[in-house]
Parts: structure tokens; C-alpha cells; sequence
């Protein structure tokens, strides 16, 4: 009996600690040395856009910009919130190759067009105002010399909930684009996960 007992006191102590593992907040993403949150996926990259573009497309996927700054809460929201959770996260880098710059960056980059400039240079060409800001690009393209914002096929400037974050990423994959806009995407995407009793809508 008491070996019984001893051995029911362990449990309930090893239940009470997963307990307080799970109530536990999630883990802050990592810190790069500009201060902004990374995901240990995102393209280390020679900031070359047309070779990443091309890169992705030889892996099947496609190329997306993250435009970030340091000390911006809903970069962070989108690090600890949207990126955080394992669906979102694994369909991004199942389909995705994804860089992030820098909206007041120095490092040079080089855009489709063969210019070179800063990363904040860039982010004032391509009319890049707000963080986060993320740039969806076609998954092939052509020998014309075109800058990024005039081939990029859609953009998602500002924070979205983890749902239509989400949805957002699926439309580009499934090149929705070509055929309507994500209003009518993202509302088909949510009637469809309400009927079948998802909670992704729910996010």
C-alpha cells in the first residue's frame, strides 16, 4: 500500500509539472544582432533577389521579403504570435523561402532590376512604410529588368491576425491572385474552416 501510495504521489507530481510546462508563456524568438526577432528558417542570403528568387524556385517554392525594424511590437507580435504556431510555421517553410531585411538597414542589396542600395534605400523604392510588411514575389520571372515592387503579386502591409496571416500565404501558393482578390479568397478560406468545425478561424 504505501509503495502504492509513493507511486501515486510521483505521478500527480510529474502530471502537476507538465501542467505547469504547459501554462508556461511561449518562449521569446531569438534576437539578431539588429535587433530584430528571427526564425531559424529565414534564407541566409548574399542579397542577391533575382538568385533567391531563382533558388526558391528551384526547391518548388516561392520567394517572399519580411520587412522588419528594430523595437516594432507587431514584428514581434507576428514573431511570438503568428510564427509560433506549428501550422503556420511549417506551411511557410514547406512553400516559402523567406528573407528578411531591414526597413532603415544599411546592407546592400541587389534588387531584380541590378541595383544595388541599402536595404533602406530599397524599402523607399519599393514604397515601404509600415513594419511588418511582407513582400510575395511571382515564382519564376522573366530576363526583363524589372524592380521588385513592379513583379511582386501581392504585399501584406501591416500586422494580420495568425488566420488571415495565414490565408494570405495560401493565396499566393495557390496563385489566387490571378483570378480575384484576397478578400474573396480569405472569406471562401473562412466559411470553409467554420463549416468544418476548425478552430483555425478561431486564431
Amino acid at each position: 500500500m504505501r509503495a502504492l501510495r509513493i507511486a501515486f504521489l510521483v505521478a500527480a507530481a510529474a502530471m502537476l509539472a507538465i501542467g505547469a510546462r504547459a501554462a508556461e508563456p511561449p518562449k521569446e524568438p531569438a534576437l539578431g544582432e539588429n535587433g530584430l526577432y528571427v526564425q531559424p528558417w529565414f534564407l541566409q542570403s548574399f542579397l542577391d533577389l533575382k538568385e533567391d528568387l531563382e533558388e526558391a524556385a528551384q526547391k518548388g517554392k516561392r520567394f517572399a521579403i519580411f520587412w522588419e525594424q528594430k523595437g516594432c511590437p507587431y514584428c514581434k507580435e507576428t514573431h511570438l504570435v503568428n510564427l509560433a504556431k506549428p501550422e503556420i510555421a511549417g506551411y511557410i517553410q514547406k512553400h516559402y523561402v523567406v528573407l528578411q531585411l531591414d526597413l532603415w538597414g544599411a546592407r546592400k542589396v541587389k534588387d531584380f532590376d541590378g541595383e544595388e542600395l541599402s536595404e533602406k534605400a530599397l524599402a523607399q523604392k519599393y514604397g515601404v512604410r509600415f513594419t511588418p510588411t511582407v513582400q510575395f514575389f511571382p515564382a519564376k520571372i522573366g530576363e526583363e529588368k524589372k524592380s521588385g515592387r513592379e513583379i511582386e503579386v501581392a504585399r501584406l502591409p501591416g500586422y494580420m491576425r495568425p488566420f488571415p496571416f495565414f490565408a494570405m500565404f495560401q493565396f499566393v501558393q495557390d496563385e489566387g491572385y490571378k483570378s480575384g482578390g484576397f478578400r474573396d479568397y480569405f472569406k471562401k478560406k473562412h466559411d470553409e474552416s467554420v463549416a468544418s468545425g476548425g478552430k483555425a478561424h478561431t486564431w
